[in-house]
């Protein structure tokens, strides 16, 4: 598997199909380089792919999750010179790229669950609100910093978050920039559940992961698919589209061996994807 600068894959348990995602810059908080948007994407598309992984746990090596994007990199996709049209219509092709790297976690197949411990700032939001399941430690916070740097947050907080805790919520928090803790995160609904120690949250979500990866992959990967579609879709547009999803895999081994393993009363197994 190829080895990345700004991340490391891993593997904790042998044939398990639960996979670790770490941003790896703990030196930096974890804080994303210009490395870092373009490796994220392909990390992701690799285990997309590997037929072993189920699951993807993100998680952040170090005291922090992520703190946010690197200053650095912000000054060099923000030096802008010469013509105003040709600079700005870099920009914004900049700015797609980045926003790209982070809708990467939707286009993958599997599910990503977000295990957030210490800080989580700015475009580590933006990382969260694209995970599929959120958990965090007590002592972690969360900040839409971006309006105290005197930009408008662009890679997606402001179109995921609305969703996630409802619109009056986003709106405050993104206007302030406030730092939240993980309890309050917890009662906004930005996480499902908060833990006590990082220990105590990597060996629940370790079990959860791996509750997850032990079912159908079809069943998982097309909930997944059918619930990020349903977003922007009617009631009657979203029933009609997973109706054509399940008449293309409804009818599938997994289908069978789910009921064989009921009725045999025993657990199933179902082969890779």
């Amino acid at each position: 598997m190829e080895q990345f600068k700004t991340l490391q894959i891993v593997r904790k348990t042998p044939n398990s199909r639960v996979f670790h995602l770490y941003l790896n810059r703990p030196s930096r908080g974890n804080a994303l380089s210009v490395d870092s948007f373009s490796e994220f994407p392909r990390a992701l598309a690799a285990l997309d792919r590997n037929p072993d992984v189920n699951v993807v746990v993100l998680s952040g090596a170090g005291k922090h999750f992520c703190a946010g994007i690197d200053l650095t990199a912000l000054a060099s996709i923000t030096s802008l010179s010469g013509d105003r049209g040709r600079s700005g219509e870099k920009l914004r092709r900049d700015i797609k790229f980045l926003q790209d790297s982070i809708t990467a976690i939707e286009r993958c197949r599997k599910p990503v669950i977000a295990a957030v411990h210490g800080a989580c700032i700015g475009a580590g939001v933006d990382i969260v609100t694209a995970c599929d399941i959120r958990y965090c430690t007590e002592d972690a916070f969360f900040s839409v910093k971006e309006v105290d740097l005197a930009i408008t947050a662009d890679l997606g907080t402001l179109q995921r978050l609305p969703a996630i805790v409802g619109y009056g919520k986003a709106m405050e928090l993104a206007l302030s920039g406030r730092r939240i803790s993980g309890p309050e995160a917890k009662e906004l609904g930005l996480v499902s559940k908060t833990f006590c120690s990082k220990d105590e949250m990597d060996k629940e979500v370790g079990l959860l992961a791996e509750g997850i990866a032990s079912k159908s992959p079809l069943a998982v990967t097309g909930t997944k698919a059918v619930l990020l579609r349903s977003r922007e879709l009617s009631l009657d547009q979203g029933l009609d589209y997973v109706a054509t999803w399940n008449s293309a895999v409804l009818v599938s081994d997994d289908l069978k061996e789910a009921v064989s393993a009921q009725t045999q009363k025993r657990k199933p197994v179902f082969a890779k994807l």
